[in-house]
């Protein structure tokens, strides 16, 4: 599998995770029994295990522009995706996960600048090849 195609899988698994985690929170559950929510923060943290290194490999094909560094912005994508699994972790980490805690992760700077970050990496990969 290519640098692109396994960000492209994270990716995928990263904003599926949190589009359940979106209809989890609003149904006002006081604990996780019956749920998918553990499963759907395991896939998550799992995606973003290593995350800042494919990110790096897959953003590096394109020939550098001189003065235009993206290498800032990378970094902090990567830093990104450390502070969210960090985030997901402390939830995964108790019992039970209420809709609360999971509406306060979806609220989570952390989480939301992750996946604004992927949602721009992942555009310029697409302008970048077609």
């Amino acid at each position: 599998m290519t640098d692109i195609a396994e960000l492209s899988r994270r990716i995928e698994a990263i904003e599926a995770g949190y589009e359940f985690m979106l209809a989890y929170a609003a149904q006002g559950r006081r604990d996780d029994s019956g749920s998918d929510v553990r499963k759907a923060l395991t896939d998550m943290h799992a995606a973003l295990d290593g995350l800042g290194p494919i990110i790096r490999t897959a953003t590096s094909a394109a020939p550098p522009v001189p003065g235009f560094d993206a290498g800032v912005f990378i970094s902090a994508a990567g830093e990104d995706a450390l502070k969210a699994g960090g985030a997901i972790a402390l939830v995964l980490q108790r019992n039970p996960i209420s809709s609360m805690l999971v509406d306060n992760l979806n609220a989570s700077i952390h989480l939301r600048a992750l996946l604004t970050d992927l949602f721009l990496i992942e555009q310029a990969l697409k302008s970048s090849s077609g």
